[in-house]
């Protein structure tokens, strides 16, 4: 609720800039031209997301990566890595953190495990892998429009260098911090999860379907919105009442469009100009390093969307583009609030009674957040 009313507050000033004036009409229409496809693409893939888990499909997943894992917890670990990347990277940060961070904790705590490092690496892969595609993260989207709508492999031809790093710094980091407890056997548990198998292998074969539709280079919003109709169609035929209003972002939809018409506001007051000279110009390495830098700054500071947001004006090149997204993305990892998907990570662990200390969780930031975000960026100025 608390983010739905930040977002309303927002949404109402950016309103009044328009009515006064200081926001031009003709800039609302171009905004609203550009932001409702990446919406509606949010609001299916959330939609997809969380009917596929009531199908059990995500549970099954960790099932079987448990059997995979052959009673050693460091192979377990790193199939979790993998599954974490394949979900941030094909159906975003946000389905990560809300969906497979609840399966890894159970995953974990039934295999006698500790949570924790299961727990850190989805959040951390969360943000830092969601630099390949530009369905992995609201602001790659965004980043996409700015660049002229590249498609998704002309996109991740530009980010498949630092995208690697920032995922490889934050796995290292973790199996060295907690070697001990990855360094140790488990045994799996045999779990049926599946309580409707029509709606499992449906919901099944709408996700395979969709990883391949949003890497078409067809508009995202129109694979993720038939996905989203086809599973509710389905679930209105076997299992109505999992069909509510909560599974909408609405909490989301509402900040991001608050965000979203704010900044530009601000931008029409000169935020622009201010912004300009502190991330400075220009696409030599160290360019590129201050505005990455500058990026995770203001992330952490106020979360990356609206960072991304602010900067998006300065960062007036596709190689620039990349940059700021490197430090708004990987860079999200100190401040619990640097990214939304942090907080929804928190609200599931705390809802699963696992405890995460936030001073252990900032200090580890302090030092992964900045050596990702520079070795991702000398990874993208050596391309």
């Amino acid at each position: 609720m608390r983010t739905a009313l930040v977002g309303a507050a927002l949404l109402l000033l950016g309103i009044v800039a328009a009515l006064t004036g200081i926001l031009p009409a003709s800039d609302v229409a171009a905004l609203w031209d550009r932001v409702w496809p990446i919406l509606l693409f949010v609001i299916g893939v959330t939609v997809v997301t969380e009917l596929a888990a009531a199908a059990g499909l995500f549970a099954a997943v960790a099932q079987q990566t448990a059997r995979w894992g052959r009673g050693r917890a460091w192979v377990l670990w790193l199939l979790v890595v993998a599954v974490a990347v394949v979900s941030t990277t094909f159906l975003s940060l946000d389905t990560t953190a809300v969906l497979l961070t609840p399966v890894v904790v159970v995953l974990a705590r039934h295999a006698g495990l500790s949570p924790l490092p299961f727990a850190l690496t989805t959040v951390w892969l969360a943000n830092t892998a969601s630099l390949l595609l530009p369905v992995s993260n609201l602001t790659n989207l965004l980043a996409q429009h700015a660049m002229g709508n590249p498609s998704p492999i002309g996109f991740a031809a530009l980010t498949v260098a630092p995208a690697a790093v920032a995922i490889v710094v934050p796995v290292v980091t973790i199996g060295v911090v907690f070697r001990r407890s990855l360094l140790v056997r488990y045994v799996s548990e045999a779990r049926d999860s599946v309580d409707d198998g029509v709606l499992f292998w449906g919901s099944a074969i709408v996700v395979v379907a969709l990883l391949p539709a949003l890497v078409s280079g067809v508009a995202v919003w129109i694979p993720a919105t038939a996905a989203a109709l086809v599973l509710s169609l389905l679930f209105a035929i076997r299992r109505r009442t999992a069909l509510r209003a909560s599974l909408v972002p609405w909490q989301l939809i509402v900040l991001a469009a608050g965000l979203f018409l704010f900044i530009d506001a601000l931008h029409a007051v000169g935020l622009g100009a201010l912004l300009a000279a502190v991330s400075g110009s220009g696409e030599s390495t160290l360019a590129l390093l201050r505005l990455s830098v500058t990026g995770m700054l203001g992330a952490n500071a106020v979360d990356n969307l609206p960072a991304y947001l602010a900067l998006e004006p300065v960062a007036d090149t596709p190689r620039r583009l990349v940059a700021l997204l490197i430090g708004v993305n990987a860079g999200s990892l100190i401040t619990p609030w640097a990214s939304l998907a942090t907080l929804l990570w928190h609200q599931r662990l705390s809802s699963l009674d696992v405890g995460v200390s936030w001073r252990r969780y900032v200090l580890l930031g302090v030092v992964v957040a900045p050596v990702t975000v520079v070795l991702a960026t000398l990874a993208l100025a050596a391309t």
